[in-house]
């Protein structure tokens, strides 16, 4: 029994298994095994008969005579092309006899071809496809196909896209993805049809299992090939694109397809937009989003969602509140991220009110704010300068158990210290700490505030306490406290911070240099602050354009405007910096400190020569230097041009302009330009202020400039010292002695603290008056203070006791001159030979000592 088994080792298991569990056995064929009959059946009653007789059709062997080879077997199922079944049948009694040879034959080819041509027989072909690839001991898939390929072709059958298409989906049932690539290559090489189903499911199959690269290998090959695909295709490939982050490539494919012609679904669409909204494209965003429509196609609610989120990004208010009205009419709910969104772009562009009426609406669409809702709104106020709301939506928060964070405490930190309120914010800073949740960005927003304020010791403070807590600081917290300790002129110890970087694995940054670098040239060492910049370089950072114009600037700071010229001149020639406006104001600045007027003109004329236009702090920066140097005409100039220009004038531009005329006591022209700054909506600062004082009282129009006080202090703007000294100098000169001591003392008891030029005024206002004696009390209240007054006040006083006839305590104090080490100058001794103080600078009329 078993000699009439054939061998195992010349089937393949596949076989095998397939044949135990599909054998096909008709009722006519029964009692057929795989056993050879005990009694062999007669022979054929004619030998020309078809060797397939009616006993073959049920698989039986006619006699053990019979050879199944390949060439015999393939003879036979070619006999019956048109009859599938008996086909069929045969091959599976023919794979089970001795001698037969299965593994890559023909036979196997030869039949699925058969079985793929008769529609009613096509699921058999897949059944023995799945089968063959479902085997680990079956020939390559490659074999498979070019088997197929070979009989199709010889045996007229020709190439059925079908079949291969099956080979196809049955590699990618068993998962070999390998050799369904190489069969989907070889049917683009033979133009044979490939089915868009089974393109696009070894496609999406390729993505899931992150072949992302291979997808995109094989849709470039089906495009340039011409080969058929839909927007299914398209989408798989858009979302393998979304998967790696390659938004560009994800746009890039979206236009090809729209070009190509390929019908877009809502899917496709919907994938387009978020797309093009993650781009920050909108305007293709929105042109998808129309088309969808006009398909008759009804966006989704994430569609809606993420294009009403663009929008509000690129502060597109109006479209995204349409949109919202659109997806509320189209039967979609409001949902938390679109009012949260809503809510943001409400508080960017200043619109607090609509922000915070939205959140109260919240309730009504059945919505519970969330932690991101709060922190966004909490923001809102806190940048709008509402403080005291942001605490009150804060505290509405913990109420509704939503516990704080790092980023909602900073919020209300940096809120805080916009309005100057240092003990809220460390409240809120102290909680953080206390809860857990201060990072190093809180800290560094206390610190640099500090660090702003000139605060270095509580700055200090914090940053300790930082490192003491474990949060350990990064470039930025480093870059905040060298910056504070850089202009508050402590150079040691920012470079003791800077020194600190290696310790902490930190590397200083463009940004360190230029602070160390801009602090150098601020405290006028133009040296270090070169060595600074070499080393930066020598360290591999390339220097920014906002480095070159500290140096540059830092250089016209300390007298070296024309070395700063040259270098400009260098950087620009080598393709390192492309020169800007605040690079030539830089040097204009720098040449008019040096009193060099016709080199900043120079300059200018340069900086418009390059196409670069001048903008406000060019125009007022020549203004005043034009001005102090006395060039009025060409300062009026220069400020013809700038109107003509349409350059709009800020308050420092009209108030060098109001101090030029206001010391060529041409009032006229000062007050016009004042009453200029009132109609364009510029609020007179400090100094315009003072300039104008000063200058009615220069033209001995002391009332005009006691309503200009008044108008002062009712606009909210404080005096300072110099309005107090001024005043009291004009005061003093018209013998209005009463008024000047009630300012003196108004002034005190504000804290403001008289300095020697307001103890001048006072000793020479009260020496010309005869009250001398009350002078000298002056000059004893500042000997208590410890401030050693100036020769001026000793000449004032000598000069009131000559005029007085008492020639014994004038020569007294010019004795006690002497004693205090202080050198008489020519006027004193013209004062003690003629008696009185020829050149008298406090005159009426004149200014006061600057």
């Amino acid at each position: 029994m078993k000699a009439l088994l054939p061998s195992s080792s010349q089937i393949p298991p596949w076989l095998i298994l397939y044949c135990r569990r599909h054998l096909c056995i008709s009722s006519t064929s029964s009692s057929l095994t795989i056993q050879q009959p005990k009694t062999p059946p007669p022979p054929p009653p004619d030998s020309t008969t078809n060797s397939l007789d009616t006993d073959h059709s049920c698989g039986r062997p006619n006699s053990e005579d019979v050879k199944f080879t390949k060439n015999h077997v393939v003879d036979v199922l070619l006999s019956h092309r048109d009859d599938p079944d008996s086909a069929y049948r045969y091959f599976q009694t023919a794979r089970l006899q001795r001698g037969f040879l299965h593994s890559k034959s023909d036979p196997f080819f030869v039949l699925l071809h058969i079985l793929v041509n008769s529609a009613m027989h096509q699921h058999k072909s897949r059944r023995l496809l799945d089968y063959y690839a479902s085997s680990d001991s079956g020939p390559s898939a490659t074999v498979v196909f070019n088997g197929l390929v070979k009989c199709g072709k010889t045996f007229d059958f020709g190439l059925n896209p079908k079949i291969f298409n099956f080979l196809v989906s049955s590699c990618m049932k068993a998962n070999r993805l390998n050799d369904a690539i190489d069969c989907f290559n070889a049917m683009l090489e033979h133009d044979i049809m490939l089915w868009i189903p089974i393109m696009n499911s070894l496609l999406k199959k390729l993505v899931r299992q992150g072949m992302v690269g291979v997808a995109e290998d094989l849709y470039t090959d089906i495009v340039s090939r011409g080969t058929h695909y839909d927007c299914g295709t398209v989408h798989i490939l858009m979302e393998a694109c979304l998967r790696e982050g390659k938004m560009k490539e994800a746009v890039k494919l979206l236009e090809e397809t729209k070009m190509s012609g390929i019908k877009f679904d809502a899917g496709l669409y919907s994938c387009g937009v978020y797309v093009a909204c993650k781009e920050q494209n909108l305007s293709l965003a929105l042109k998808l989003l129309e088309e969808m429509k006009c398909g008759g196609w009804v966006p989704s609610e994430g569609t809606y969602t993420n294009i009403i989120l663009a929008c509000v990004k690129q502060g597109n208010m109006v479209k995204a509140l349409r949109l919202k009205d659109e997806m509320l009419s189209n039967g979609h709910l409001m949902n938390l991220v679109v009012a949260t969104s809503l809510m943001k772009g409400y508080h960017l562009q200043g619109n607090l009110s609509s922000a915070l009426d939205l959140f109260d609406k919240l309730v009504e669409y059945g919505l519970t704010p969330n932690k991101a809702t709060y922190a966004v709104l909490i923001e809102g106020c806190c940048k709008n300068g509402d403080v005291e709301k942001a605490l009150l939506v804060y505290r509405k928060m913990k109420l509704a158990g939503i516990k704080s964070n790092a980023y909602i405490e900073n919020s209300l930190i940096k809120g805080f210290l916009n309005v100057d309120l240092l003990d809220e914010a460390m409240n809120v800073f102290d909680g953080a700490i206390n809860s857990g949740t201060a990072n190093v960005f809180v800290y560094n927003s206390i610190i640099a505030w500090l660090c702003k304020k000139g605060q270095m010791d509580k700055a200090q403070n914090t940053w300790d306490k930082m490192v003491a807590n474990g949060i350990l600081p990064t470039i930025i917290s480093y870059n905040n406290i060298i910056l504070g300790n850089c202009r508050n002129g402590n150079m040691d110890k920012a470079l003791d911070f800077f020194s600190q970087l290696p310790e902490r694995h930190l590397k200083a940054n463009v940004v360190t240099y230029s602070i160390l670098i801009d602090g150098y040239f601020r405290k006028g060492d133009a040296d270090k602050a070169e060595n600074m910049f070499d080393q930066m370089v020598s360290s591999g950072i390339s220097p920014t354009d906002y480095t070159f114009n500290t140096v540059i600037s830092g250089m016209s700071k300390v007298g070296k405007t024309s070395e700063a010229k040259d270098l400009l001149k260098r950087i620009v020639e080598g393709g390192d910096l492309l020169p800007t406006c605040m690079s030539y104001n830089s040097l204009i600045d720098g040449f008019l400190k040096e009193d060099d007027v016709s080199s900043a003109l120079s300059v200018y004329r340069e900086m418009c020569n390059s196409g670069i236009s001048p903008d406000v702090v060019t125009y007022t920066t020549l203004i005043d230097g034009l001005c102090k140097s006395n060039n009025i005409n060409l300062a009026l100039k220069l400020l013809k041009e700038m109107r003509n220009k349409e350059i709009k004038l800020d308050v420092i531009a009209y108030a060098v302009l109001i101090d030029g005329f206001c010391k060529r006591r041409d009032m006229k022209s000062a007050s016009e330009l004042f009453d200029e700054i009132l109609q364009v909506g510029i609020s007179p600062n400090l100094f315009v202020y003072n300039s104008m004082m000063s200058g009615f009282i220069n033209v001995n129009n002391m009332e005009a400039a006691l309503v200009l006080r008044d108008k002062m202090i009712n606009e909210g703007v404080p005096c300072d010292l110099k309005t107090y000294t001024t005043l009291i100098d004009g005061l003093l000169k018209d013998g209005k002695i009463d008024l000047a001591s009630h300012l003196f003392t108004e002034m005190l008891g504000k804290g403001i603290m008289p300095d020697d030029i307001t103890y001048t005024v006072l000793v020479h206002g009260l020496s010309n008056k005869g009250q001398v004696e009350n002078a000298h009390k002056i000059l004893e209240e500042m000997y208590k203070k410890s401030m050693t007054p100036s020769v001026l006040i000793y000449n004032t006083l000598i000069a009131g006791y000559f005029k007085e006839g008492n020639l014994q305590e004038a020569f007294r104090l010019h004795d006690e001159m002497l004693d205090k080490g202080l050198k008489p100058d020519d006027a004193t001794y013209d004062i003690l030979i003629s008696g009185k103080l020829k050149d008298n600078s406090f005159g009426r009329g004149s200014s006061m000592p600057q």
